[in-house]
């Protein structure tokens, strides 16, 4: 990994674009890290509360918050067609309703117990993202997509359960079903990504940003009114509402900013590398904040999840090129 982005950034030096690209490189690797710590230190810390909830007000108070600087962003709705209003909605319940909620329940689930193997769970996604795509954008398929997949799976399998059964009594079932909603998020994401190709190279990251929060905030407030608690409005601490304001502000709104705008500059092959520092630091935040450290087994599933990982992105975007 770190010698394919020691060639990239040789490769962007000799280019006229190398500030914006590094500049794109810096950001989705901050937002990736951000994204680690969100998920084993942030978000755990809402673990009282309902998780529709703390989904509605994690999307809510940053768009709120993005109406003082980009109100004038509103105006966009007029000119949207119906095939692009369609996009935001599909990227938002996928991408910000359904896969949020399924990795906060996740996250929730394992009570400070094995985060960062529920967070690198839920880089599988390149796996649902391939399959959507060979469906809806009826893109090819690499020949050798099956061996990698089936290779990250497997060793997905191997980094939450070792060579064991899963355990279906007392803590051994919520880390089961914490691993179900990890694979959930793994296919929303992947599938709002998947959308997200419709749509994203037309508007700007702002943009895009603006209305990703605007619809998953109207799709979450129809959640709340069929079936969520607006009691948990009277059972947030200030605690709480200090996280809702840290997670908005930067593993949220400020995340996602940063990681659109190092899209547009980034090639996706690169970018699908520099993500891995999200569960990368994932598992430092874990050991650093708490104490918590791989067995051997775990670290060998977890480099060889990684490598099927970058084979499958990179067997991905080579079929797009041909």
């Amino acid at each position: 990994m770190l010698k394919n982005i020691y060639k990239y950034f040789c490769y962007t030096m000799n280019t006229k674009q190398k500030n914006t690209t590094i500049k794109g490189t810096i950001a989705i690797g901050i937002a990736a890290i951000l994204w680690g710590l969100d998920g084993v230190v942030l978000t755990p810390q809402l673990h009282n509360l309902d998780v529709g909830y703390v989904v509605f007000v994690l999307h809510l108070l940053p768009f709120l918050l993005m109406n003082l600087f980009f109100f004038k962003e509103i105006k966009k709705l007029t000119i949207m067609s119906k095939s692009d209003f369609f996009y935001f909605f599909l990227i938002s319940l996928f991408g910000g309703a359904l896969g949020t909620i399924a990795i906060v329940k996740s996250l929730f689930l394992v009570n400070f117990n094995h985060l960062s193997v529920v967070v690198l769970l839920q880089k599988l996604q390149p796996i649902f993202a391939i399959l959507l795509a060979r469906i809806i954008l009826k893109e090819r398929i690499s020949k050798n997509f099956a061996l990698w997949a089936g290779i990250a799976i497997t060793s997905g399998y191997l980094l939450a359960f070792g060579f064991h059964l899963p355990d279906t009594s007392g803590n051994g079932k919520e880390l089961l079903y914490a691993c179900l909603f990890a694979l959930l998020a793994a296919f929303s994401f992947g599938s709002s990504t998947v959308f997200s190709k419709k749509i994203l190279g037309n508007y700007s990251f702002v943009t895009s940003t603006y209305y990703r929060y605007g619809f998953t905030s109207v799709i979450m407030l129809i959640y709340m009114v069929l079936w969520g608690n607006f009691s948990q409005f009277s059972a947030t601490t200030t605690n709480n509402l200090i996280f809702f304001i840290i997670i908005g502000l930067t593993t949220g709104a400020g995340a996602i900013f940063l990681y659109y705008y190092g899209l547009r500059n980034v090639k996706a092959i690169y970018s699908s590398i520099i993500e891995l520092m999200f569960p990368i630091s994932a598992v430092i935040f874990d050991y650093l904040i708490h104490g918590k450290i791989f067995t051997v087994t775990q670290w060998i599933a977890a480099s060889i999840m990684f490598f099927a990982i970058i084979k499958l992105n990179r067997n991905r975007i080579q079929k797009q090129k041909t």
